[in-house]
């Protein structure tokens, strides 16, 4: 008895289905298999970016002479765009920076300065010992001598102390000082402080920063006016010459602020006898750019100081420390006028930035000469003195302000990161017509291509031929028909096979439906 076996088939019916519907499913089904789409070709970014003529040389199109053109026009534009980005920048790079001067407004009252003045003869030839000219022997060009004014090979004196050598033979203030007034009211050498330089013994007037005294007013007779006897009758005679040897007669004069140690000898100008000085004063604030723009030195968050022997970091402190670290090293001593701190010496060279914010005066310098033939006669009895000797000695310094106001030089910076960006933006828009939002458009189509092509590296291409579901085998239409053992549709119908049955000849429903049931 024949045994009939049906085998019934469930395939999609492609060939019935437009070529639009089945590009989509194919595409579909390669979608499901291998992940996401893949990303924006650049003729489509092209075409959908903000960038200036990127759509008419790269977007989709015929290739030809107009989009060669602007292709080479977006090329160029790019090109300057690039060159004057890079001028700009270098520009940025140098930090330029300009000095802005703003005159402030007058105030009621104003801070005096410090006055330091030295004599310039360090040690009164009078105060001499023996033993002093023996251990300043260096300094003075004296030769050492015994009490007979002869020189002794064998002399044997203690050790010299050089704070009270400077103390005692050094120029007393109160013997110099003649008349003192400020502000119309008398002072003396108690309103001078003793202070130590180059020079020897030294005085200031108004050093103590606390308690600074206040100018009123401007103009002379608003300031400090001395009159001083610089005793030239105790200069020290020229035995020969030394590194200190000085051929001036007169007094070393600093104007300075309280916070800054005098350096005389370098920062300080001279007053001669026989005349009257005038200093008009002006204060001058100054305010530096610290890095990159400028190499000032910026104050210490903590209010600590910065220089071991000084309240506060000032160039001239640093130099003094300087010159001890120096001869600390060479020498294993310091000078009197050397800051008394710990440590050793520091190799190298010594640099002393310029503090961001310094307050100077501004001097403008005049002179008189002293004393009239009349004047002379009356000092000359006053302090029984000749009028020679007054005219040789006697000198008067007047130091004021000339107006209560101060002037602010701050330097600023005359090209910042605002101007850069501004400058930039502008020439983007001048040339490519692109902004912020365009690179980001750039980057983010630069990573989309980037990140797919990664994961095409790491993922592996996963294409089933078949999938079973139910039990059902789901074969495409052409896979059907070159797998089948079956003989083909037609040659059943014409050969008349005795192994297919008449009743399944024909398919199963209407023509064009999603089932055909076929008999093996």
């Amino acid at each position: 008895m024949p045994i009939e076996i049906v085998c019934k088939i469930k395939f999609a019916e492609e060939d019935a289905k437009p070529k639009e519907k089945e590009a989509g499913d194919e595409q579909s089904l390669l979608g499901a298999a291998q992940g996401p789409a893949a990303p924006r070709d650049l003729a489509t970014f092209a075409s959908t970016s903000t960038l200036h003529g990127l759509g008419r040389a790269c977007g989709p199109g015929p290739h030809g002479l107009r989009r060669t053109l602007w292709a080479l026009a977006l090329l160029t534009s790019l090109a300057a765009f690039l060159y004057q980005a890079a001028s700009l920048a270098r520009g940025y790079l140098t930090r330029p920076h300009l000095v802005a001067m703003d005159p402030a407004a007058p105030a009621p009252v104003a801070g005096f300065p410090a006055v330091t003045l030295c004599n310039i003869n360090r040690f009164r030839h009078s105060a001499l010992s023996d033993a002093d000219i023996f251990h300043l022997a260096n300094l003075t060009g004296l030769p050492p001598k015994d009490r007979d004014g002869h020189r002794a090979a064998g002399l044997r004196y203690p050790e010299p102390d050089m704070v009270d050598i400077l103390n005692r033979t050094g120029h007393q203030l109160a013997d110099m000082l003649k008349s003192c007034n400020f502000s119309g009211h008398h002072c003396s050498a108690s309103n001078f402080s003793v202070v130590y330089t180059r020079y020897g013994k030294c005085y200031t007037f108004n050093a103590d920063p606390q308690s600074s005294l206040p100018s009123r007013a401007g103009g002379m007779g608003s300031g400090l006016e001395i009159m001083l006897d610089i005793q030239q009758e105790e200069y020290l005679p020229i035995w020969r010459e030394t590194n200190e040897t000085s051929f001036e007669a007169g007094i070393r004069v600093q104007i300075h602020s309280q916070e800054e140690p005098p350096y005389i000898h370098q920062l300080g100008f001279g007053v001669s006898p026989g005349f009257q000085t005038f200093v008009s004063c002006q204060e001058q604030r100054l305010t530096y750019l610290p890095q990159p723009w400028g190499n000032c030195r910026a104050e210490s968050e903590l209010r600590e100081p910065e220089l071991q022997g000084y309240s506060a970091y000032s160039v001239s402190a640093c130099r003094l420390r300087c010159e001890k670290e120096a001869v600390l090293q060479r020498c294993h001593c310091r000078m009197v006028h050397m800051p008394d701190s710990l440590g050793g010496g520091s190799e190298g060279p010594c640099f002393c930035p310029t503090p961001c914010n310094l307050t100077r005066y501004g001097k403008e310098i005049s002179m008189v000469k002293i004393p009239n033939r009349g004047s002379a006669r009356y000092l000359a009895r006053k302090y029984n003195r000749n009028e020679t000797y007054i005219r040789e000695n006697f000198l008067v310094l007047d130091v004021f302000f000339e107006a209560l106001t101060s002037e602010a030089m701050e330097q600023r910076a005359a090209y910042g990161l605002s101007a850069l960006l501004g400058d930039l933006g502008g020439q983007m828009g001048l040339f490519i017509g692109a902004s912020i939002l365009t690179l980001l458009e750039i980057l983010d189509y630069i990573y989309e291509v980037s990140w797919d092509r990664l994961k095409r590296v790491w993922r592996r291409p996963k294409t089933p031929l078949r999938t079973s579901t139910g039990g059902i085998s789901t074969l495409g239409l052409q896979e059907l028909k070159e797998q089948s053992p079956c003989p083909s549709r037609g040659r059943a119908e014409g050969g008349g096979a005795s192994s297919l049955l008449p009743n399944h000849h024909h398919p199963h429903g209407p023509p064009g439906s999603l089932f055909e049931d076929f008999a093996c």
